[in-house]
């Protein structure tokens, strides 16, 4: 590609931020948990009051109001399915399922030729859909999409297991582990797979080859 300054997909899809503090609210329940003696109640608890503090704080630097609202509302529900189940494990049950959803979206989505990460970037920059009328970066958006989905595959299957088997700390850890660690690993993989699959003379993300 032929761009003077290429920009990585970190740093056109933001930083580790986001990714960080959705990993907050679960260690946070987690602790509850095991401070008070297996307390649903209390990890519920204790999920919900770090969640909403996450949410103040992504105000205070700034961040949209919806998504922080959202970040929120995940929790809240999360800590509600597990007070209705009584069973700690399920306090990550929504998480999977999102995970399942987002999986199944995105593999979806390459298959019919819209693969998201073009639709994510393409919205990011500004070129709405103008991406898809450029065949290269159409293909290329489409290979590098297959990172995504295997990162939340991979969360499938590890949550997957550790949910089924009652692993309550260990899907602790694996909600911080598999956040921003994966996440960074998914978005180097995707630029890296994007960069192989475009040619040479390629102007960039940014510059999609479209005749007018």
């Amino acid at each position: 590609m032929t761009e003077t300054r290429q920009e990585s997909l970190a740093e056109l899809l933001g930083g580790r931020g986001g990714a960080v503090d959705a990993s907050l609210p679960p260690v946070a329940f987690v602790v509850g948990w095991l401070v008070a003696g297996q307390s649903v109640v209390v990890g519920a608890w204790a999920a919900v009051l770090c969640g909403v503090l996450v949410g103040a704080v992504r105000l205070a630097r700034g961040e949209r109001p919806r998504a922080a609202v959202v970040s929120v509302l995940m929790v809240v529900v999360a800590a509600l399915v597990a007070l209705y189940t009584g069973r700690a494990e399920d306090f990550f049950l929504v998480q999977l399922l999102s995970n399942v959803a987002s999986a199944l979206l995105w593999a979806a989505s390459i298959v019919v030729r819209w693969p998201l990460l073009g639709v994510v970037v393409g919205i990011v920059v500004g070129q709405r859909t103008r991406w898809r009328k450029d065949p290269d970066l159409l293909r290329a958006y489409g290979i590098a999409s297959w990172a995504w989905v295997g990162q939340y595959v991979l969360r499938v299957v590890v949550f997957g297991s550790l949910w089924l088997t009652g692993q309550v700390v260990a899907l602790g850890i694996a909600r911080a582990a598999l956040t921003w660690p994966l996440q960074a690993v998914c978005l180097a993989a995707s630029w890296w797979l994007l960069r192989r699959a475009l040619p040479e003379d390629h102007p960039g993300l940014r510059h999609p080859r479209v005749e007018d």
